[in-house]
């Protein structure tokens, strides 16, 4: 299969910062996917004003990879769909998660490419038993078919902790077009920008927080490190997140507001700040860190259904549930930080789509 390259307006796109939610899966009360529903979400994400949607990553569910399950092309080709009928006048990236093993990673890559994705977001998890530099070479293999959405991804869900080495070499590597960062940890969130700051393709690689404990700071944080004999500056141009699956047009919102702080056009930095300490109040609600992040996906769904999104926060593994008390923190955090949430304009996209 031929090379497929990012488009220059997209890859401009990247660089320039978005926000790209992370596509949940719409179910009924017997566990099938409720395509309705499915394609109701990605209509939100759509009018909500996001800038791509991540379909077939984690919030989606890796269980649809279950051959019993069997629904990754199919998310994938409603969501496609769903763009496309949208007809949109601006840009928006199709963004398809891929995991596994190299040999289930390329299949999943040239299905990406099928259904007309732009990038891959390729997950390292559950490769433990690899070696860094044979990831690297998985990393290559997928690049030769997709633009590839780099993924560090926290080790209590499945990932694991990579070297500085590991992530400069990742950064040299031809069609890697961005890197989204999630280990939920200040120094190897470090490490990644450091090792892309050093390397000759630093200008190619658009960073995107995935960090949903540390958004705000991370979206105001300009990391410098001297580089031979110039100072090289990064920030994070966007977010990929599953934070933002929820409220996503107050999130659209969010980046613009701190877009126009960072060029100068004005913005409060301590207002935004508490903001950021609200947004992660909020995020350990939904995702749950106190039980191990057990309740993270349900959390998602529970926000979705109050609003009218879901009609329910079903899993494919019912095990998948909110933890004890977790209902109760969604509540409060609902009552605390009215601000934060998009159900006006989910009511109103409601009765539009009616």
């Amino acid at each position: 299969m031929a090379q497929h390259t990012l488009r220059p307006a997209l890859k401009e796109f990247l660089q320039e910062g978005t926000v790209i939610p992370a596509h949940p899966l719409a179910l009924n009360e017997s566990r099938r996917i409720d395509e309705q529903r499915q394609r109701l979400l990605s209509k939100y994400y759509i009018a909500s004003g996001a800038g791509g949607m991540a379909v077939g990553v984690h919030s989606t569910q890796f269980e649809i990879r279950d051959p019993k399950v069997n629904l990754y092309e199919t998310v994938l080709k409603w969501a496609s769909e769903e763009v496309e009928t949208a007809n949109l006048s601006r840009p928006f990236l199709k963004i398809a998660g891929i995991c596994g093993p190299t040999g289930q990673a390329l299949n999943e890559a040239a299905i990406a490419v099928s259904y007309g994705y732009d990038m891959g977001l390729l997950s390292m998890g559950g490769l433990q038993g690899l070696s860094e530099e044979e990831i690297l070479q998985r990393v290559k293999a997928v690049a030769k078919i997709i633009p590839v959405f780099g993924f560090y991804l926290q080790p209590s869900v499945g990932g694991r902790i990579f070297s500085y080495d590991f992530w400069r070499a990742f950064a040299e590597i031809d069609n890697v077009d961005a890197i989204k960062v999630a280990s939920f940890n200040r120094y190897q969130t470090l490490d990644v920008m450091r090792a892309v700051c050093a390397s000759s393709r630093r200008d190619e690689i658009a960073m995107y927080t995935g960090n949903d404990d540390n958004i705000v700071a991370d979206l105001l944080t300009t990391y410098r490190f001297p580089v031979g004999e110039e100072v090289v500056e990064k920030s994070f141009a966007g977010g990929l997140l599953g934070h933002w699956a929820v409220w996503t047009t107050k999130a659209v919102e969010l980046l613009n507001e701190i877009k126009q702080y960072r060029s100068g056009n004005g913005g409060d930095l301590n207002a935004l700040l508490s903001k950021g300490i609200a947004i992660t109040d909020v995020n350990a609600a939904l995702f749950d860190p106190a039980n191990a992040f057990h309740g993270c996906i349900p959390g998602i769904h529970e926000v979705l259904r109050r609003q009218g999104l879901l009609e329910g926060r079903w899993c494919l593994n019912p095990h998948e549930e909110l933890s004890p008390g977790q209902m109760e923190e969604i509540s409060r955090v609902y009552e605390m930080y009215p601000n934060l949430n998009d159900d006006d304009f989910v009511q109103s996209f409601l009765q539009q789509t009616k």
